[in-house]
């Protein structure tokens, strides 16, 4: 079956098709990154699309706009409305990557962004499959630090932080990579450009905090709720980059890469080399909830049909 072609977005309150999406050259985003967005996941199950936490990731939505005075001048009832009824409007029967985004539209070259500046707010879907293969990636620590709360705050999930991304996704392709993982600037261990880490040493997850520039990821809080509910505790705290090589296990969360297992770091093989035990339960959980199949976390998914 070929993928289905996504024929129309959300665009300031309307469903449109793709091709009336327009805006002017001078939107103020294009020039100078002034953009939040999520990104979230559709999973069809042969009967029905369920979306990964849907209310977590508006609040998270609204809250990244906040930071930078970029205002989403819709409620969260109507940006999630507005995410369900496209999915309906494209007749999307399989799996899917939903992004909301809103913007600052024609406010000149002027930086001085508030509450009443012009924005524009829009929704787009496309199929998606895997990211990563799912046997285990290939990581490298990039010589590029993570952006910092004392220069550009990491926890708002803005447009343009991901060109600290891009540029260590370039470098650890550049050396035969598969991803990266960056520092923060202290030199411990942060995050990879667009998901977070957990290393497993003795039956403990360990994950940097927010304080080690680490987004505050969803998807990241969903394996730490089902690690507890397997019996394993989770320590958020500072890891040094060296602790990362004495990992029994290592993986990346996040709605795009779901539960990436990492099976060498720096050319250091992790672990046995293979999909780590506990990474290999917490990620099939994980899957059945996402389908579905566990109705232990049904308040994470919402239906679309």
């Amino acid at each position: 079956m070929k993928p289905f072609v996504p024929k129309f977005v959300w665009f300031d309150g309307k469903i449109i098709k793709d091709e009336d999406a327009n805006v002017p050259v001078m939107t103020h985003a294009i020039h100078y990154g002034t953009s939040v967005f999520e990104g979230l996941r559709g999973y069809w199950n042969s009967k029905n699309l369920y979306i990964f936490r849907l209310n977590d990731h508006i609040k998270r939505f609204r809250n990244s706009g906040k930071v930078y005075s970029i205002s989403l001048r819709f409620t969260d009832k109507e940006i999630t409305n507005a995410i369900i009824s496209l999915c309906k409007k494209n007749n999307v029967k399989e799996s899917c990557y939903i992004r909301p985004f809103y913007f600052v539209g024609k406010h000149g070259i002027n930086l001085h962004v508030t509450e009443k500046t012009p924005t524009h707010a829009a929704v787009v879907m496309f199929p998606f499959g895997e990211l990563f293969n799912k046997n285990g990636i290939k990581a490298g620590v990039s010589s590029w630090r993570r952006i910092n709360d004392i220069s550009t705050p990491p926890l708002a999930k803005m447009g343009g932080n991901y060109l600290n991304s891009i540029l260590a996704t370039q470098e650890s392709k550049r050396n035969g990579y598969d991803e990266a993982i960056l520092l923060d600037h202290l030199g411990n261990i942060s995050e990879a450009p667009g998901e977070n880490i957990f290393i497993i040493r003795d039956e403990k997850l360990l994950t940097p905090p927010p304080s080690s520039s680490a987004l505050e990821g969803i998807t990241k809080d969903s394996v730490i709720k089902i690690a507890k509910d397997l019996g394993y505790q989770t320590i958020e705290r500072e890891i040094p980059r060296t602790e990362i090589y004495f990992s029994d296990e290592v993986f990346l969360t996040g709605t795009a890469a779901e539960i990436t297992p990492v099976i060498s770091i720096d050319g250091k093989t992790v672990g046995d080399g293979k999909v780590g035990k506990i990474t290999g339960r917490i990620r099939t959980i994980y899957s059945d909830i996402t389908m579905g199949k566990n109705k232990k976390y049904s308040k994470w998914i919402t239906p679309v049909y």
